[in-house]
């Protein structure tokens, strides 16, 4: 899994690519959780537009960023999260504690506020 990361309105934006189990979930908190550590109050933004699967230990790694970030009253945002995503993250029932945005630019837009 190869994961991008950019800055935009100070919205650090993840976009993770593949398959986010196994290994690479290691791969994604190496990525995530020093963003969250380098800012007093973090706000990330992690587009799923080009995985296309994710495991528990996944949804792991996502919990462990949520919760760093809501320690420093941090927010994370999910966008473009397919269907096998969904279904995952509902079931999880984590639904609820990510902000969700249709797109990159509502992401950016809706967590700057």
């Amino acid at each position: 899994m190869a994961t991008e990361i950019r800055q935009q309105d100070g919205i650090t934006i993840v976009e993770p690519n593949g398959k986010i189990v196994g290994p690479s979930v290691s791969e994604l908190r190496e990525v995530i959780l020093p963003e969250i550590e380098v800012s007093e109050a973090p706000r990330i933004l992690i587009n799923f537009e080009h995985v296309n699967m994710i495991d528990s230990s996944g949804l792991g790694a996502l919990m462990e960023a949520r919760t760093l970030a809501s320690r420093k009253n941090g927010r994370i945002g999910v966008t473009n999260v397919g269907k096998h995503i969904r279904n995952l993250i509902v079931l999880s029932r984590i639904v609820s504690l990510f902000e969700h945005f249709d797109n990159v630019a509502d992401g950016v837009s809706g967590l700057s506020t």
